[in-house]
């Protein structure tokens, strides 16, 4: 029998194990960080928590006899996927990167690419788009609550955040947090956009249709977007962006 696992939490994660599961010849279990409190869970065997590093995953990979690992985290994880990568390159055990592709600017749009998290605070404090006599910039910040810290504090500046779980306490003053799970409407992110007096949206080149919503509202009420650009993968590392190609290749 084939061993494959999957590091997960992606909903492209969740339908390589679907896909997965009908093949006898194949057994597979997916691995989750465990960072979400009550995470959409994968069919079939489930792993929750870290691996303690690359030198953890390493020791699991051939403890467990696991034949091919396919990383199908989140585009921003980029420290498991580096871990993966390392552990994979220790253990001689195949390695492949699904990545749902990332989002394109069309007519209309008006995008602009940053590298970083820090890159994209930077641009709020700097200029573009503030309200009108002197009011705060109202910031769509839909970056996870892990990087509410690199946005807090900034000068002129209020933050609606929307995240699946609470951020860690305290939250800043000028932060509205929301705690909503996609997928998201295109009608309910033009409400959301009017009722909080939006200026400016704040993402990450996430990709994916679940949370496309909030992109097409900005365009309909024109309001400029700042996208983070995704971190780069490892050196040499296979890539897909279909299920069905990593289903392929996990079979065979």
């Amino acid at each position: 029998m084939r061993r494959v696992l999957i590091l997960g939490g992606t909903a492209e994660a969740r339908a390589l194990a679907g896909e997965l599961a009908g093949d006898p010849g194949v057994r597979v279990v997916s691995s989750l960080a465990g960072r979400v409190s009550n995470p959409r869970l994968p069919v079939g065997e489930v792993r929750a928590g870290g691996f303690g590093g690359p030198e953890g995953l390493a020791a699991w990979l051939a403890a467990e006899r696991i034949d091919a690992v396919v990383d199908a985290t989140h585009p921003f994880a980029a420290r498991m996927t580096a871990s993966a990568a390392e552990a994979a390159a220790r253990t001689g055990v195949p390695l492949l990167v699904l990545r749902r592709p990332g989002w394109r600017e069309g007519p209309g749009d008006a995008w602009q690419r940053v590298g970083s998290l820090a890159a994209a605070a930077a641009c709020l404090v700097d200029g573009g788009s503030r309200g009108g006599g002197g009011a705060p910039l109202r910031v769509f910040l839909t970056t996870g609550r892990r990087s509410l810290p690199v946005f807090s504090g900034l000068p002129g500046v209020w933050l609606l955040a929307r995240s699946v779980d609470p951020p860690e306490p305290p939250v800043p003053g000028n932060v509205y947090v929301l705690l909503d799970r996609g997928p998201y409407t295109v009608e309910g992110e033009r409400a959301l956009i009017r009722e909080h007096r939006l200026d400016v949206l704040v993402t990450k080149d996430s990709g994916g249709e679940m949370t496309t919503a909030k992109l097409v509202a900005a365009r309909e009420l024109g309001l400029p977007v700042i996208m983070v650009d995704r971190p780069p993968l490892p050196p040499d590392a296979r890539l897909v962006d279909s299920v069905a190609a990593a289903a392929a290749w996990a079979q065979g």
